[in-house]
């Protein structure tokens, strides 16, 4: 279908690829993989043919048709509405849907044969290219995109950039063209989005190139994994997991390739040396040296998970409860967008705010940020220290700062060592540091910000959208900075490994109130799939015909007052369990804390009391989770 033949690209002075070659085969789902700077977006575009290559060639199929998402698209502007800019993805059609209209006003004034027969060949031509369908096929894209159904008619021009992007994804996906190129295509998009776009790329017909962070994303979607290292390209079969598995052997197998050979070329040369002055020996030494120089030497293994030592603990310990909000309403004009909402932040909480765009998420932060305004009351906890991460806080970049000047200014404590390894943690090499703010691309500077709210003295952090312009590696340093984290922290994201790994309550907005699961990620997603289940299970209700409106009236208010007390009862179950829960978890962590101590482990009697212990509170905590699920799912019923 398309193949590199030994390609090289020369970016500056420095080569991106040298001598490598890549077969991409039809109907292949490939995850195009690389740290940062390795050329994963430059490839996509040579592949499109925007690049000339310095070396080898790019040949493939004369037919073959591409379709390109990159972030150049963000700034394709129109004043038409978004159904027919999506919809020009269709140039075969809608000129055929031009010429129809056409001959339709010709037929007006016209009735001859040859209008006729044109008019029926264009229509029979347009019918055969599903041209009928079309309008249907885009809408539905584009709602399976996150678009409301009156969204549909407005202007393109009206929409912020990430939603523009969506428009043009849509737009791309209507074309099916054989090769989809995919730079970064989560990045716009919402949780619900995220699951359209993966079932919609596995019943894909053609061939699709996914550059991406998120690794679930890629989990579920690709069957063969590219990665770029040392310029060249190396791929495995199977998905990101299964890369992350095959990579780990292969690189085992390199390491004992390369210790082998050192120890090898030490004994070579140990001889060579030794006798390198007896004239007995000069035919064997000649012959060892020359055995030396056609050896191809093999390379270490470069450690590619970096880690961070900063210490990023808090001075001042704040208080049980960080924070308390009753948000009785919040309103934007006419739009509601919360109304009778209790909301409780603990010490110790771990939370992830997830779901669709436009249920105010973001919203959520700024009010216990305390910067957007809402009907009700906050109360703020004792001794919190709160710092918040989100896009408009780069306005308090110092733009003539450097790079390291600006975390200086914010950490004066750490070390210019400590501050460039964690710049270097978030993409910024060598003399990136010295740049000044100013001449930051938006990306370039969200990941200062956020570099700089990581090195703050807070105890309490508002996250939006943290890993937004990382790639997997800069991901990986997040997490650990907020597993090592002591305080609290409220998180937007849509990256569900990044949730998976950070979060132990999962917060989600539901008919205009905040709910609360008090787990995570993964227990999360697998009650939503166990009610999901028992749903689709459940025998539908046959209606109950009445006989007259005052027996409605009668029968209607009894019911209404035994699923109030029904609820408060199941509301109150559900907030003890919860606590019976948090207290069970923070026993299991004591117990595990325990194991790893020396004068424990060191004694079987100890380690086997300590044993039978965690498995006690272990399957206890099953137990409540299973009655918390129980509950908490009785009382959404009622809330329905």
């Amino acid at each position: 279908m398309l193949v590199l033949n030994n390609i090289s690209f020369e970016f500056g002075s420095r080569y991106l690829y040298k001598d490598t070659s890549w077969h991409i085969k039809p109907f292949e789902k490939i995850g195009l993989i690389g740290a940062n700077g390795t050329g994963k977006s430059t490839l996509l575009r040579i592949i499109n043919g925007e690049y000339q290559l310095s070396g080898g060639e790019v040949t493939k199929r004369k037919d073959l048709t591409i379709g390109f998402l990159n972030q150049d698209l963000l700034s394709y502007e129109s004043q038409k509405s978004i159904l027919e800019v999506a919809m020009e993805a269709f140039e075969k059609q809608n000129a055929l849907a031009a010429e129809i209209d056409r001959l339709l006003h010709l037929l007006e004034t016209d009735h001859s044969d040859n209008v006729l027969n044109a008019l029926h060949d264009a229509q029979s031509h347009f019918e055969a290219l599903d041209g009928y369908q079309l309008r249907s096929r885009s809408e539905s894209v584009l709602e399976g995109l996150g678009f409301s159904t009156t969204d549909l008619t407005r202007p393109l021009n009206e929409f912020s950039g990430g939603w523009r992007m969506r428009v043009m994804l849509a737009k791309i996906l209507l074309g099916k063209p054989d090769l989809l190129l995919l730079d970064e295509p989560t990045n716009h998009l919402d949780l619900p989005s995220i699951e359209w776009i993966e079932e919609y790329l596995d019943n894909y017909e053609g061939t699709v190139v996914i550059v991406s962070h998120d690794r679930f994303f890629l989990d579920r979607v690709v069957t063969k994994i590219a990665e770029i290292s040392n310029s060249k390209i190396t791929t495995y079969t199977g998905n990101y997991t299964f890369y992350l598995e095959a990579k780990e052997l292969s690189e085992d197998m390199q390491r004992s390739q390369f210790k082998n050979q050192e120890k090898y070329l030490k004994e070579q040369e140990r001889f060579i040396e030794r006798f390198r002055a007896k004239a007995s020996k000069a035919k064997a030494v000649q012959s060892r040296i020359k055995a030396l120089e056609r050896v191809e030497r093999i390379n270490d293994v470069a450690d590619p998970s970096a880690t961070i030592n900063i210490n990023f603990n808090f001075n001042v310990q704040p208080g049980k409860v960080i924070a308390e909000m009753d948000v009785r309403e919040k309103k934007y004009k006419d739009l509601e967008i919360f109304h009778d909402t209790q909301i409780t932040i603990e010490r110790g909480d771990k939370i992830a705010l997830i779901g669709a765009n436009g249920k105010g998420k973001s919203t959520l932060l700024r009010m216990i940020d305390q910067s957007e305004p809402y009907v009700g009351e906050f109360h703020n906890g004792y001794n919190v220290i709160k710092a918040f991460y989100a896009q408009h806080q780069l306005e308090s970049l110092t733009l003539d700062f450097t790079l390291l000047e600006e975390l200086q200014h914010c950490a004066p404590e750490q070390s210019d060592t400590t501050l460039r390894t964690l710049l270097g943690a978030f993409l910024f090499k060598g003399g990136d540091v010295f740049k000044k703010i100013r001449v930051l691309s938006g990306g370039e500077k969200s990941r200062v910000a956020l570099a700089r709210t990581i090195l703050t003295k807070a105890n309490f952090m508002l996250l939006d959208e943290p890993t937004n312009h990382l790639d997997i590696q800069s991901v990986n340093i997040l997490i650990q900075v907020l597993q090592n984290f002591k305080g609290s922290y409220v998180i937007v994201s849509h990256d569900r490994f990044f949730l998976a790994e950070v979060a132990n309550k999962i917060w989600y907005i539901e008919d205009k109130k905040l709910k609360q699961y008090p787990g995570t990620y993964a227990e999360f997603e697998e009650w939503q799939e166990r009610n999901k289940a028992e749903k689709e299970k459940a025998p539908k209700k046959e209606p109950v015909k009445v006989a007259a409106p005052v027996a409605v009236k009668e029968t209607v208010q009894s019911p209404d007052k035994d699923k109030k007390k029904q609820h408060q009862k199941l509301s109150t179950t559900v907030k003890t369990l919860e606590k019976e829960l948090d207290e069970l978890k923070l026993t299991k962590e004591s117990l595990l804390v325990k194991m790893g101590e020396p004068e424990n482990y060191a004694s079987s009697e100890k380690t086997k009391l300590l044993k039978q212990q965690l498995q006690a509170v272990e399957s206890e905590l099953l137990n409540k989770q299973q009655k918390w699920e129980e509950a908490f799912s009785l009382m959404i019923e009622l809330e329905a």
